[in-house]
């Protein structure tokens, strides 16, 4: 029996859509059917084809509006939204490393965008009665690293609630919201830290793979997660197959979260 999701052309809107697990996810629905925007501050190094790309910086107000005008010019709305957009540029050091500018810069990057875009795009949902958001989070929001990740995991903390309230907002108006939680992905910006970290310890790539896993607690599973693994679930949970899901949180972290 075919395993059909559903997708075929539906309007997908993905952020941060050009690398890791955005691009995966981008893939993925392309694969399915599904009509794909993409959104990222720079265009992605090899295009895929029959997908629209726009260019924006989703940290910004003028950037979101952007997004949302090109995709209210082009189709109309969307039927799936996707917020990936997210990241931490702050220092290590703890709380006293974060002065104000680098509070904004983490809420700005990981809560705003999707605040921003579902403001523009809900309403077109709304109207029509159906529409899928996913905002993705992080398990950092429960195990936060003091040492570096204290306002990225704040951050994603605030999203994560913001979406609970959003989905019992509009979950009976026939939107469903969900929230996906990674826990450690190997991108390429983990391979870059991983390798980085073998050739300070003086080991090699597996060797700085277990020293990221063991200052996280540990990851069960041995092994992070791969970017196409996040987006087979984001995949799965926006289409009709996943229809009466709505309001919950999607760990995929390969046990890392050591409680129920």
């Amino acid at each position: 029996m075919s395993f059909d999701l559903q997708l075929q052309g539906l309007r997908a809107l993905v952020t941060g859509g050009t690398k890791g697990v955005g691009f995966a996810v981008v893939q993925r629905l392309h694969e399915a059917g599904a009509q794909v925007m993409a959104t990222a501050r720079s265009a992605p190094s090899t295009p895929t084809e029959g997908v629209s790309f726009v260019a924006a910086d989703l940290a910004t107000a003028a950037g979101a509006a952007d997004v949302a005008q090109a995709v209210l010019e082009r189709w109309g709305g969307v039927d799936i939204l996707v917020n990936v957009v997210g990241g931490s540029s702050a220092p290590g050091g703890g709380f006293a490393a974060l002065d104000d500018a680098q509070w904004y810069r983490e809420l700005n990057q990981n809560l705003m965008p999707a605040v921003r875009l579902d403001r523009a795009l809900l309403p077109a949902m709304l109207a029509r009665g159906s529409g899928v958001i996913i905002h993705v989070s992080s398990i950092q929001r429960l195990l936060p690293l003091p040492e570096s990740t204290t306002a990225y995991a704040a951050a994603k903390a605030a999203l994560s609630t913001y979406s609970k309230a959003l989905s019992k907002e509009v979950t009976p108006r026939g939107v469903r919201v969900l929230r996906v939680s990674p826990g450690w992905i190997e991108t390429d910006a983990a391979i870059a830290l991983a390798e980085r970290v073998a050739t300070q310890a003086g080991t090699d790539y597996e060797g700085g793979k277990q020293i990221i896993m063991r200052s996280l607690g540990g990851i069960p599973l041995g092994r992070p997660a791969k970017p196409q693994e996040v987006a087979d679930l984001i995949t799965f949970l926006v289409s009709p197959r996943a229809g009466s899901i709505s309001g919950s949180e999607h760990v995929i972290d390969g046990g890392t979260i050591p409680t129920v």
